[in-house]
């Protein structure tokens, strides 16, 4: 049996981001902070989790430092889940992954939009390099090994990828 990996122990930056966020109810519980809910009871309500499942998600995500737990009540003791700055840093994400799920549908079939909130004007998040413009979605960025690459990204992108090699 292999050894538990802690995340901040983990070269890939991609298999990082996914111990964070991997599992489709943290999504929602993301989701649902971003929406102005902070409290057990609304998320279980929203989500549809069993209250074991909830509880153990909002401990890996306060554990995490995704979420912070405080009290909100105090007879009895109630809890309330709020987004900590690293936690709030996810929501391009989320934003993205939402947009790019919608440009699979019709316009008429998708059942949540991304507007601004001032115009009502529905939106696209684009992703770009803010030097240049140009949207990272384009073939000429790829990954390769950075200046703490380690054997493992070596090994996949070479030792002549890093820049400035």
């Amino acid at each position: 049996m292999a050894a538990h990996i802690r995340p901040e122990d983990r070269e890939c930056p991609l298999s990082t981001a996914m111990s964070y966020v991997g599992e489709w109810w943290t999504m929602l519980i993301l989701h649902d902070c971003f929406d102005g809910y902070t409290r057990f009871d609304q998320f279980e309500a929203n989500i549809g989790l069993s209250s074991s499942m909830l509880t153990a998600r909002l401990k890996t995500l306060v554990n995490s430092g995704v979420l912070v737990k405080q009290p909100y009540q105090e007879r009895p003791v109630r809890y309330e889940y709020l987004l900590t700055d690293f936690g709030r840093s996810l929501r391009p994400i989320l934003v993205t992954l939402a947009a790019w799920r919608n440009a699979q549908l019709a316009p008429g079939d998708r059942s949540m939009i991304l507007v601004d909130a001032e115009t009502g004007r529905e939106i696209e998040p684009v992703v770009v390099d803010p030097v240049t413009g140009t949207p990272a979605s384009d073939p000429r960025f790829v990954f390769t090994a950075g200046p703490a690459a380690g054997d493992q990204m070596l090994s996949r992108y070479g030792k002549d990828s890093a820049p400035g090699t």
